[in-house]
């Protein structure tokens, strides 16, 4: 790392403030740059109050994204079911943009669920998320399913994407590790 360049770690969502945080971070975000209104954030509010009642942490996990101390991304593993895992609420805030979080966010869920035992991971994404979609493209995920829907106060194409977590030619790009860039 270059002294001028922020210190950039994942680290575990396992802080006070992280859940409020991530559902905060989310509404704002999605308001500013797609207009989505509050029915968004409400959902983020569901997943994070679903996964702090009782998540099982030998199969999910969560983590943060730092920039020199201050959270400016996250992702979420969840179960779907006994071989599905699920990846939720990817962000990474523009201050966080541009320092590959978002990859490093993508393949620490990736490492995760592959050590957890899963056979494969789905995500459900949107099609103005273009950024997101080109981290999960890159990594090997593929599209099984589009759906126009009108949620979140837009109408929007509904994608899902899902990784074979056995094949080992889709490896994650980036150290899982959690460690500095």
């Amino acid at each position: 790392m270059k002294p001028d360049q922020p210190r950039a770690v994942i680290r575990p969502l396992d802080r006070p403030g992280d859940l409020g945080w991530v559902v905060m971070a989310h509404g704002e975000l999605y308001d500013a740059e797609f207009g989505w209104d509050t029915t968004f954030e409400a959902l983020v509010a569901r997943i994070v109050a679903d996964y702090a009642a009782g998540h099982d942490p030998v199969r999910e996990a969560a983590w943060i994204a730092e920039l020199d101390g201050a959270r400016v991304g996250c992702v979420f593993c969840v179960a779907e079911d006994g071989q599905t895992a699920k990846l939720r609420i990817l962000l990474v805030r523009p201050d966080g943009r541009g320092h590959g979080l978002g990859g490093r966010l993508v393949d620490t869920c990736v490492a995760f669920a592959r050590q957890a035992g899963y056979a494969r991971m789905r995500l459900w994404t949107n099609h103005p998320l273009v950024a997101a979609r080109d981290i999960y493209l890159q990594r090997g995920f593929v599209l099984i399913q589009e759906e126009p829907h009108r949620s979140f106060g837009v109408d929007l194409i509904g994608q899902t994407y899902q990784l074979d977590l056995s094949d080992p030619t889709t490896s994650t790009l980036a150290a899982p590790d959690g460690g500095t860039s």
